[in-house]
């Protein structure tokens, strides 16, 4: 499970270094270099092994194509979207589209999220999510609610 958070180095080629305990798990758990690096919003970047992807696409097929929810999600994580491969030394691209929206330039924060990895520039993670969405005790109800 990808669990945690860690810093990270973005190099000048736009290339993340996966930190060596996220590697380590990615390389026993899925046996394949290959991701679908992708967003939404493009406030983050989501590194998805590619088998959990797949897993996200066949729930997109079995939907109907004509839900307008559902283009716009497709749209977003195509427009985002691109393959890529994990190298020997456990860099990844992240395509410059991406990044650039994203602001990801040296030292990031990688989050694991159980089955992929979301990437930030730290201070706007605190913004946006800490600080703009503060967790509140109605938060702590449907969570509790979940048996957590």
């Amino acid at each position: 499970m990808l669990r945690g958070s860690y810093t990270a180095r973005m190099d000048e080629k736009g290339r993340l270094k996966i930190p060596a305990d996220f590697k380590r798990h990615l390389e026993e758990t899925y046996k394949s270099a290959d991701f679908y690096v992708t967003s939404l919003y493009g406030e983050s970047v989501w590194i998805y092994p590619l088998k959990e992807w797949e897993g996200i696409e066949e729930k997109l097929n079995a939907a109907p194509s004509m839900e307008p929810a559902i283009r716009r999600f497709i749209d977003r994580v195509s427009y985002f979207g691109q393959m890529q491969q994990m190298d020997s030394q456990g860099r990844i691209l992240i395509h410059p589209l991406l990044r650039n929206a994203a602001e990801l330039v040296g030292d990031v924060m990688v989050m694991g999220k159980t089955k992929f990895l979301d990437i930030w520039e730290a201070e706007k993670f605190r913004q946006s999510r800490l600080d703009a969405e503060p967790y509140s005790d109605e938060d702590a109800k449907i969570v509790a609610s979940y048996g957590i």
